[in-house]
């Protein structure tokens, strides 16, 4: 008698945000959403994450797995179609507000917007508030379908008045939502929300896991990361020293979150919790896609990169290495983590 198809495992996601380097995430989803043993229930994400979830969520209730996939693809050729015309003009021709108000060019080779925003803001140079990822979100997602996708959705951003992370998740996610989770303050302004003013949610939750610990998510996190943990050599260059801040400084909230699952994972293993407190904690398993160690030799302003050419190389990248964790650690799921937390993240 045939043996009949084993239950697809339910996961976890949470994917990290990193600009143009989110193609690789695009990948990931691409290949983790042609796994038929795999089955994605919740998905925590910031940034570029947030966009890649939206985007895939809205995909997957109007075609199931294979229009999720139709749907990231759409999203990234929007963004290569909205960054081609900055891409492909020089500097020179480009006048400080054109070249200030899109993100695409920020920190490219177009030194001179690198230059203007550290002493101008985008309340000074960005008058009529272009954003071009604006118009990429609206053009290709449908947020009335990521909301009643089937799939828990956060997404995190920063509250600029009170320095706290703010999570939206259910009829908040709105393309605000998704802006805000994305908006780098010395690039856009910021983006209100009931009349409170919101920066990207990197600098607080890259991305945030603890709206995971709360709810009835699946106990395994897939953690998709694009900034690398670890780089050897000290920055001597401006560009160097500015490049390793960013990355240090937008992994910060990730490591903390990540050193309290290790306590926790400690005390629940040594059964160093009396019966009462120990129900009230998950044992979660952590696994983790690293796609800061393979983009590691990236500079910053690749992140600025939307040449379809460099995000189907991301892609690419991001299929391979969701491969390898398909072959090496799938099995793993639903029975323990893949990674040791403190020697992969933690410990130097």
């Amino acid at each position: 008698m045939a043996r009949s198809p084993a239950k697809a495992k339910p996961v976890s996601l949470a994917l990290q945000g990193g600009g143009a380097h989110g193609a690789f995430t695009w990948g990931v989803l691409e290949r983790l959403s042609e796994c038929e043993t795999l089955d994605i229930q919740a998905i925590t994400a910031t940034s570029a994450g947030a966009m890649n979830a939206v985007a895939y969520l809205s995909g997957l209730k109007h075609g199931g797995k294979a229009g999720a996939r139709a749907a990231l693809e759409t999203f990234w050729k929007s963004m290569a179609n909205k960054g081609r015309v900055f891409n492909a003009m020089p500097a020179s021709s480009l006048g400080s507000e054109m070249m200030a108000a899109n993100p695409f060019t920020a920190w490219t080779p177009h030194s001179f917007a690198a230059a203007m925003s550290a002493v101008l803001s985008p309340y000074d140079l960005n008058v009529f508030d272009v954003n071009p990822l604006k118009d990429a979100v609206a053009e290709t997602v449908d947020f009335e379908a990521v909301r009643t996708s089937g799939v828990q959705l956060f997404i995190a951003a920063t509250n600029v008045e009170t320095g706290r992370v703010r999570i939206f998740k259910e009829d908040e996610i709105t393309i605000d939502a998704v802006l805000a989770s994305a908006c780098l303050p010395q690039t856009f302004k910021a983006v209100e929300i009931g009349g409170t003013p919101y920066w990207d949610g990197g600098y607080l939750g890259n991305p945030s896991l603890f709206p995971l610990f709360y709810t009835n998510a699946p106990n395994d996190i897939v953690l998709v990361t694009l900034n690398p943990i670890k780089r050897d050599g000290t920055p001597r260059t401006a560009g160097e020293i500015q490049d390793r801040l960013n990355e240090i400084t937008f992994n910060a909230s990730l490591m903390g979150e990540l050193r309290s699952i290790a306590f926790v994972q400690k005390l629940l293993n040594e059964s160093l919790l009396n019966k009462a407190v120990r129900s009230q904690y998950r044992n979660l398993n952590i696994h983790a896609i690293r796609g800061g160690e393979v983009l590691c030799d990236l500079r910053l302003e690749t992140k600025y990169d939307t040449s379809w050419r460099f995000l189907t190389e991301l892609r690419e990248k991001g299929r391979e290495h969701a491969q390898t964790w398909l072959d090496t650690c799938q099995d793993s799921v639903g029975r323990s983590s893949s990674i040791d937390i403190h020697e992969t993240f933690l410990d130097s």
